[in-house]
């Protein structure tokens, strides 16, 4: 998988943790499964980066122990069954308006994560080329949220290239 972050005078040694409070599936390093989608990320997504450059690492992800919502029925089951109670919760007034970092707190305070080193969940992507054909987008635009560092193996930077 693909791991992308602005350009930065030394080549990375491991993948860095999000900081954003409100990432999609909380905090943890997120990788990329295609390649276009972290070049299409960096050119895109750190144009507000200093060097106005962006890189991007490969690494291999042990999946054995993630929550895969994109390619297993099951565990994309659990995924819609959690996010329908964090709703319903928030619903009853409970607290909070609904957001994703209340949607991750919600995990965090129920355990519902509790164990899993990462997520694979797939999104809706805003590149063009995802929408060749008008109101249908044929490929899947997948990320993973990985909790447990010691799941990602053979970190290494890939390629750089220019923000647009």
């Amino acid at each position: 998988m693909f791991h992308t972050q602005e350009k930065r005078g030394v080549k990375l040694a491991e993948a860095i943790p999000t900081i954003n409070p409100d990432a999609w599936l909380g905090d943890g390093t997120y990788f990329w499964y295609y390649k276009e989608d972290a070049t299409w990320w960096g050119s895109t997504g750190k144009k507000k980066s200093k060097s106005g450059y962006y890189d991007v690492y490969k690494a291999d992800i042990d999946c054995e122990n993630v929550l895969d919502t994109v390619f297993n029925e099951e565990h994309y089951g659990f995924w819609i069954t959690n996010v329908e109670k964090a709703i319903k919760n928030l619903l009853k007034g409970q607290k909070g308006t609904l957001s994703l970092k209340y949607l991750n707190d919600f995990f965090k305070d129920k355990g519902v994560l509790d164990g899993v080193d990462g997520v694979m969940f797939q999104d809706i992507s805003n590149n063009p080329e995802y929408w060749i054909i008008d109101k249908f987008q044929y490929k899947k635009r997948i990320q993973m949220a990985v909790y447990n560092p010691l799941i990602v193996d053979n970190f290494v930077f890939d390629y750089d290239g220019k923000c647009v």
